[in-house]
C-alpha cells in the first residue's frame, strides 16, 4: 500500500485516474509540455502517463505521487519512486515536475524531504539516486541544494521524444549521510 506523505506546506498523495485534469492544469502552468530537458506530459500524453505509473506501481517498481499545495488542495506537480529494488534496498526519485508559479518555492525542498525521509526511514533505503539531464542547470542546481552527491554523467543514457540522445548527471545520497542532509533540510523548511 502507497502512503501519503504529509508536510507542513505539501502533501504527496498516491496518484489517481481521476488526478488528470487537475495534473494537466498544473502542467499548463509554464506549458511544461513544451520543455525540451525533460519529459513533462500534456493534454495528449496524460492519460498514458497515469496509466504507465499505476501498472508500474502494481508491479511493486515505482511509486508515484501527485505533489498537493495543503493550503489551497491544488495539485501542482508529480513526483515518484521509481526503479525500486527492495533486495538491495534502494531507488530513485525522479518524474519530478512543478508548476511553474511554485518552482524555488519551497515546494521541491519539502517534497525531496518527504520522499527522502520516508525512503531511508520506512523502506529502510541505502541509497536514494536522482538523474536529470545534464543540460537541465535548474534542475542540477536543486538536486545539489538537497544535498545529493554528483556522481557522474551517464553519456547517451535515453533518448529523448526529439531523438535527442541524452546525457543525464547522476547523484546520490546513501544512508551515512542522511542524518546530515535530514538535519540541513529540517532547517532549510523551518527558515
Amino acid at each position: 500500500m502507497q502512503p501519503t506523505l504529509t508536510g507542513k506546506t505539501v502533501e504527496l498523495q498516491p496518484l489517481q485516474p481521476e488526478h488528470r485534469q487537475a495534473l494537466i492544469d498544473a502542467a499548463a502552468d509554464g506549458q511544461l509540455w513544451n520543455m525540451t530537458v525533460t519529459v513533462v506530459p500534456g493534454p495528449d500524453t496524460m492519460g498514458n502517463f497515469i496509466a504507465t505509473a499505476l501498472e508500474s506501481r502494481d508491479t511493486g517498481t515505482v511509486m508515484p505521487f501527485v505533489i498537493v499545495r495543503r493550503d489551497t488542495g491544488k495539485i501542482v506537480g508529480s513526483t515518484r519512486f521509481w526503479k525500486i529494488d527492495r533486495v538491495n534496498r534502494k531507488l530513485e526519485i525522479g518524474h519530478t515536475w512543478l508548476s511553474r508559479s511554485v518552482q524555488r518555492s519551497g515546494v521541491n525542498t519539502e517534497a525531496k524531504y518527504l520522499l527522502l525521509r520516508y525512503a531511508f526511514e520506512s523502506l529502510q533505503c541505502v541509497r536514494v539516486q536522482l538523474t536529470t539531464d545534464e543540460s537541465n542547470e535548474k534542475s542540477r542546481a536543486a538536486i545539489l541544494r538537497i544535498g545529493a552527491k554528483l556522481e557522474g554523467i551517464v553519456r547517451h543514457e535515453r533518448i529523448m521524444p526529439d531523438g535527442r540522445k541524452r546525457n543525464s548527471a547522476r547523484f546520490s545520497i546513501i544512508d551515512d549521510e542522511w542524518a546530515a542532509v535530514k538535519a540541513m533540510l529540517e532547517e532549510r523548511l523551518a527558515n
